[in-house]
């Protein structure tokens, strides 16, 4: 038995619950529901033992969020409560959680802080969105499938504001995501500070002008409206201890050798050419490359010298993806520099671009995780694969001994279109996945032995920012799918059961989106059931 001591109150405010237990989202592992009910009265005490105190004061806070109202904390209550505990010894995964509700109280226990924060969150969805609070007695002990489970945000295309992205940090949590992957370059705009590179924000971050419409309507117009913004090194150490606090890891992208128009614009000297270039005004794939000379390697080596000084996590992304190597092809240093390196091919020469990032990374105690291009050259000793062009790429990796996370395009990309009706939509880049195809995604590719699939850590959502000009526009793309891809990534898939049943209890959480300001797109549109 945990000993607990240091009570806290949650005062004046009576609670009460009125929906089904089965409508938590992401649905746990395992749930007995007994009789009887525990009822929230003024006074009711928040307990804990030392380890767990700071995780009960944010129960308080937390707790006051889910019911729109602040809770009082101070040392005097009645004696039925809520008792958190952490205890090291209990057994539990570092993720996992048991949460007991008897009429006399709630006793929450975890191994780790990560577990009892997600008990935290699982407590919270028993209490109603709006209302009175009583909690119905039940037993549940939960833990993630996955240990990665994440949404990437692009913010190069269109800047994304900070305070927008504390709140998206938030809604990853709330649904028990722990991987925020941060697309921070492309060829639209630099996002971060680099200070000893400050032509990096000057230049790169600003494009004179954005695209009007579609990308394949021709001819192509655009507004007359600079779009700029970057974060400031300050603000990214902001958003890194926000995410920390909510046991959410941030793992920035800084894309190589492709996607480097805007680097380049700001540094010529990374090109192949001598063209002035400027941050790209419109979207799909810019045929500019970096260079592979060695005071380029140096460069982008001096950029993630910076970058994880910043981001703490294991990983860093370096991208990697649809890098076009016409210029290569065409430039005479680029063709000296593959013979010097006694390489026979351009994808080989982008397997050594990325082999000399790996190894600066992995000499600073990091990994590396790349979009799954970095396959075709060689992928370097420990490298981490991100599978967007379908799994294949996800399984290749898994019997190399490679681990990865599964992000195809066809049930992960949030950018696509969520009815066959575009007409009825904000405009996309195109594709089209319902929730119904989100919630059936499975990570893990076929034909893989047991040893073998535990290399696939897990899955993530894509929101490419294109078509997605403000933050209203980014949640409304993300949710709810981004609710039923957190049940594919946290619950047991002989659990999942019938997308008809998801969606009755999704019907429930979307109060819960309501009452936390979120912009989903509603389930019930005008020709749709």
């Amino acid at each position: 038995m945990i000993p607990f001591r240091q009570p806290l109150v949650l005062r004046g405010f009576v609670f009460g619950y009125d929906e089904p237990v089965n409508a938590l989202i992401p649905q746990v592992k395992q749930l007995e529901p007994r009789s009887g009910h525990f009822e929230f009265r003024p006074g009711t005490r928040l307990s804990a033992n030392a380890p767990a105190f700071d995780i009960a004061r944010s129960l308080v806070s937390g707790l006051g969020n889910a019911l729109q109202g602040p809770l009082e904390a101070s040392g005097a209550g009645a004696e039925a409560g809520i008792h958190l505990g952490l205890d090291p010894a209990s057994g539990l995964g570092p993720e996992a959680y048991r949460l007991e509700v008897t009429p006399a109280g709630i006793e929450l226990e975890a191994a780790a802080e990560a577990g009892l924060f997600y008990g935290v969150q699982t407590l919270s969805q028993l209490l109603p969105a709006e209302g009175t609070g009583v909690v119905p007695c039940l037993s549940i002990h939960d833990e993630p499938r996955f240990p990665w489970r994440g949404a990437m945000l692009d913010v190069s295309r269109h800047f994304m504001p900070k305070p927008f992205i504390l709140k998206f940090i938030d809604l990853l949590a709330r649904h028990k995501l722990n991987t925020f992957h941060w697309h921070l370059t492309d060829d639209q705009g630099w996002r971060i500070e680099i200070k000893r590179y400050p032509r990096l924000t000057e230049v790169g971050s600003v494009r004179a002008c954005t695209l009007i419409g579609h990308d394949r309507q021709r001819p192509r117009r655009y507004d007359d409206t600079p779009h700029g913004g970057y974060y400031t090194q300050e603000e990214i150490r902001e958003v890194v201890r926000y995410a920390a606090k909510r046991h959410v890891t941030i793992v920035p992208e800084i894309d190589m050798p492709g996607h480097m128009q805007a680097a380049i614009s700001a540094y010529p000297e990374l090109g192949n050419t001598d063209m002035k270039l400027q941050p790209r005004c419109h979207w799909g794939i810019s045929q500019h490359i970096l260079n592979p000379q060695a005071g380029t390697v140096r460069f982008m080596q001096g950029v993630l010298e910076e970058v994880l000084e910043l981001f703490p996590g294991s990983f860093v992304h370096v991208g990697g993806d649809e890098a076009v190597k016409h210029e290569w092809q065409e430039s005479r240093a680029a063709q000296e520099r593959m013979q010097e390196l006694g390489l026979q091919s351009e994808e080989a020469l982008q397997g050594w671009f990325i082999g000399q990032m790996n190894d600066f990374l992995r000499s600073r105690g990091r990994r590396l995780i790349g979009w799954d291009e970095i396959l075709d050259g060689g992928l370097p000793a420990g490298a981490t694969v991100t599978s967007w062009r379908g799994l294949d790429a996800a399984r290749r990796a898994a019997e190399l001994g490679h681990d990865t996370v599964s992000a195809p395009t066809a049930c992960t990309y949030f950018d696509y279109y969520q009815s066959e009706d575009v007409a009825s939509e904000p405009l996309a880049i195109g594709g089209f996945i319902p929730l119904e195809k989100v919630y059936a995604f499975e990570p893990v590719p076929e034909g893989l032995s047991a040893e073998q699939a535990r290399h696939v850590l897990g899955g993530q959502a894509q929101l490419w920012t294109e078509y997605m000009p403000s933050p209203d526009q980014v949640e409304y793309m993300a949710f709810p799918r981004l609710c039923a891809l957190a049940e594919v990534l946290w619950t047991p898939a002989e659990l999942r059961g019938s997308f008809a049943a998801f969606e009755a209890r999704l019907r429930s959480h979307l109060k819960r989106l309501d009452a936390l300001g979120v912009n989903y797109r509603p389930l019930d549109r005008p020709g749709e059931t």
